[in-house]
């Protein structure tokens, strides 16, 4: 599909309307709100279809309520957000009725090049704080969900106009023509590989960029964490979407000697989630495709080869070999090494691997000096230690005592850092994000600067003298 006569066509549509107001943005919001209302059933139902299996209930939860809450929050909130925000100019103007302000002022037309593994919530999720900011979009939806992504483009197609929200469908070459358009923002969500495509693409047209790239979230287990309920939740996000999540605790951090209290722990975890086992399960989700499920099964032989011990989490002990789709049970990896591939690789499946630790500086000192990650996550209930984890680490986000739930406050950023993206939306983060921050300043009309204007005399210098004073 051509592209740029899309392009073309949102970018004469903003100089011809102009910047929208309050009532068409809420407008927009509204079309995604009954989009994703009246739709929901069927797109999940393509969502499975194109993993195989997919849970309906996971993907309601996760792709669809969870998108309407963010439209919500939006709408709710807009008018507060659209106010200029009051500054304080440089003393003494303000006292002679100089103003200054920040307005937020529409980018334009906003890119968003979204993945497979929630290919609506995470198309949706950015699309809020466009719409929100006043922007038209153009979306490239992932070609490994081929039949999501083009319910998606029909669905789109059929409550805005082309010249509002459009959606282009396609494959790499597609995707590489899509990141060297001159959008005015760019958000990509994906492999960090991808992304250093990306962004160069990006750069030829100098465009600004949010990037959610995720990669290897580690878990911090304190002393004083309650094993049993800790394997509960981590495996509760380990095993969501079978572990197709950027932000899928990677590998966790033991105590020493609490490696097989919390394996018995997980497996405990998995056979109350999941007591009709996993294979004909529909609260459990298959692996995207043949390639991916093969990458997870090369992580386990190169462990092993490497003297890692793999445990099956299996608690029916079903057979995993005869079944139509990609299933696969998780599996708790231990005596693991840098060296092998799933402690330098992200997941992105149901395997967790194991490190244990003497001294919780240890991991702290492990985290910091490798790629900061999307999120971290600690267990326990010695606040000391919490602080001293969170303080010495740099992650996109945190969650305390369970994963996942930062990412689901509308009102915190999401966005990683460093390694793994660069950027945050959600809320009015989203709505800031693209936005352009328009600085405003009103001169006083007392004319109190006219000691700065030649010629310069003793006045002028004293003036001077004055400000450099430590």
């Amino acid at each position: 599909m051509t592209m740029q006569p899309i392009l073309e066509k949102q970018k004469s549509a903003i100089i011809r309307d102009g910047i929208p107001s309050l009532e068409k943005r809420i407008e927009w919001l509204d079309r995604s709100i009954d989009l994703l209302c009246t739709n929901g059933d069927a797109l999940c139902n393509a969502m499975s279809a194109d993993f195989g299996h997919r849970s309906l209930d996971q993907s309601r939860y996760t792709d669809i309520s969870g998108s309407i809450d963010a439209f919500k929050h939006a709408r709710k909130h807009l008018k507060t957000w659209l106010k200029p925000e009051k500054r304080s100019p440089l003393f003494p103007l303000g006292l002679f009725g100089a103003k200054a302000s920040v307005h937020y002022q529409p980018k334009g037309v906003v890119g968003i090049i979204s993945p497979w593994n929630f290919p609506v919530s995470l198309t949706f999720a950015p699309l809020v704080g466009v719409l929100a900011a006043g922007n038209r979009a153009i979306i490239k939806p992932s070609e490994l969900t081929p039949q999501t992504s083009q319910l998606l483009a029909e669905l789109i197609g059929k409550y805005y106009a082309q010249e509002e929200v459009a959606v282009v469908t396609g494959g790499v070459e597609t995707g590489a023509e899509f990141s060297g358009l001159a959008f005015d923002h760019l958000v990509f969500t994906g492999a960090t590989s991808v992304a250093r495509h990306v962004m160069r693409a990006a750069a030829e047209n100098l465009v600004p960029l949010t990037l959610e790239l995720g990669g290897k979230s580690p878990v911090v287990v304190g002393e004083s964490a309650d094993l049993e309920k800790t394997a509960l939740r981590i495996m509760a996000g380990k095993m969501l979407n079978a572990g197709q999540i950027c932000l899928a605790p990677d590998y966790v951090f033991l105590p020493k000697g609490k490696t097989g209290e919390f394996t018995a722990a997980v497996h405990n975890a998995v056979a109350a989630m999941f007591p009709d086992g996993l294979l004909e399960n529909d609260d459990y989700t298959s692996v995207i495709n043949q390639r991916h499920f093969e990458r997870l099964e090369s992580y386990l032989e190169d462990a092993r080869s490497k003297g890692a011990e793999v445990v099956d989490i299996n608690p029916s002990g079903e057979d995993f070999a005869q079944q139509a789709h990609h299933k696969t049970m998780p599996r708790i990896v231990t005596n693991t090494s840098d060296e092998m591939a799933v402690m330098q690789d992200e997941i992105f499946g149901p395997i967790l691997p194991i490190k244990e630790y003497s001294d919780i500086k240890e991991t702290v000192a492990y985290i910091a000096a490798r790629a900061r990650p999307l999120a971290l996550y600690y267990f326990g209930m010695d606040n000391a230690e919490r602080d001293f984890v969170l303080s010495n680490t740099t992650s996109g986000g945190v969650t305390v005592n369970d994963v996942f739930f930062h990412v689901a406050q509308e009102d915190l950023p999401f966005g990683g850092v460093g390694a793994s993206g660069m950027g945050a939306y959600h809320g009015a983060d989203g709505f800031k994000e693209f936005s352009h921050k328009k600085a405003v300043y009103s001169q006083a009309n007392a004319d109190l600067l006219a000691v700065l204007r030649p010629p310069y005399d003793e006045k002028f210098r004293k003036f001077i003298s004055g400000r450099l004073k430590i």
